[in-house]
């Protein structure tokens, strides 16, 4: 169990505190329609976990809801969308880590204010996250990719699914505390840049497991580092970060986690009521086993203010994280 579970373990403990009896609101305070916005394509994580709880919606509720996708721009079109969308819970938002917490750390000009915009309804899922290798670089760990690149200083490069993304911050503060340089190619999206990584046109990515682990099982990726402090159990074989001993890099850990979010001004009964069936549905052993099979995780039960709470420390690290990586504020 990693860290990120173990907080959450740890904070189930409160479910009856503050929050307690509206946690469990009533469903009927609900909309009966829903549109739940996802700043990727379809084929995401973040785009399955809607998915999968727009159906669970749908069936448990009679809800009528839509998986509205609208990439681009790192997530900032999605995320201001639903941060001007009206507070009433018709309008909700299904991001992962990225746009909430990575890019506010790098862009100083982003249309969105995590803190201000929205309200933390309930944590969907979390997954590792795993640096990979094409097969045109001869390299199968990450001190061997360390020693390439400091023999090769800023001939080697990493892809990205965007700049202020989770795998372009992960990777600029590998380098730096690894003290190496590699360069940058950010792409729009997985797609074109997992095609540019087996053509060789790029080196390495950081991306999470659910979208990586069927190009690692397939022998086109090589699985270089597990960033979590323990082992992947969808792939148990791949050494972590920490496993290297690398000086600067012992205790490096970045786990990837998908949330629910609403407009911030929506009522919080609403609020309470989503993160009641949100958390009943991810909950559910059926789900456990359904999020598996996509290399995914759920989360233990927990409060909007406990989700809200983990947010304000994720900014925190992430913010340290940039700093480190000499990249904070730098867009």
């Amino acid at each position: 169990m990693n860290a990120l579970a173990r907080l959450f373990l740890a904070l189930a403990a409160c479910v009856l505190g503050m929050w307690g009896q509206g946690a469990w609101a009533q469903a009927s305070v609900l909309p009966k329609s829903i549109r739940l916005v996802v700043p990727f394509p379809p084929g995401n994580a973040a785009d399955f976990q809607a998915r999968v709880l727009a159906e669970h919606l749908r069936k448990s509720l009679g809800m009528t809801v839509l998986v509205d996708n609208r990439p681009g721009a790192s997530g900032a079109i999605a995320l201001q969308h639903v941060a001007a969308s009206k507070p009433d819970g018709t309008t909700l938002l299904v991001s992962s880590t990225s746009p909430l917490v990575i890019t506010p750390a790098i862009n100083k000009a982003l249309p969105y204010d995590t803190e201000r915009d929205f309200l933390p309804v309930a944590l969907l899922g979390f997954n590792d996250v795993v640096l990979v290798a094409g097969p045109g670089i001869s390299v199968n760990t990450l001190p061997e990719l360390i020693t390439l690149a400091s023999r090769r200083p800023d001939e080697l490069t990493y892809a990205s699914i965007g700049s202020g993304t989770l795998g372009h911050l992960v990777m600029e503060l590998l380098a730096a505390r690894a003290g190496v340089k590699m360069r940058h190619i950010p792409y729009k999206g997985s797609a074109q840049a997992y095609t540019d990584l087996i053509g060789s046109q790029v080196s390495v990515m950081v991306d999470g497991m659910p979208q990586a682990l069927g190009q690692i099982k397939g022998g086109k990726f090589k699985a270089l580092a597990i960033l979590s402090k323990a082992r992947s159990p969808f792939l148990d074989t791949a050494a972590t970060v920490a496993e290297a001993n690398l000086p600067g890099l012992q205790n490096f850990e970045v786990v990837g986690w998908t949330g629910l979010l609403a407009p911030a001004g929506t009522p919080r009964d609403i609020v309470a009521a989503m993160n009641a069936e949100t958390t009943r549905i991810f909950g559910s052993a059926e789900m456990r086993d359904l999020l598996a099979a996509q290399s995914l995780q759920s989360f233990p039960t927990h409060t909007p203010e406990q989700f809200s709470a983990y947010i304000r420390s994720e900014l925190v690290k992430w913010r340290a994280m940039a700093r480190a990586a000499g990249v904070e504020g730098s867009q």
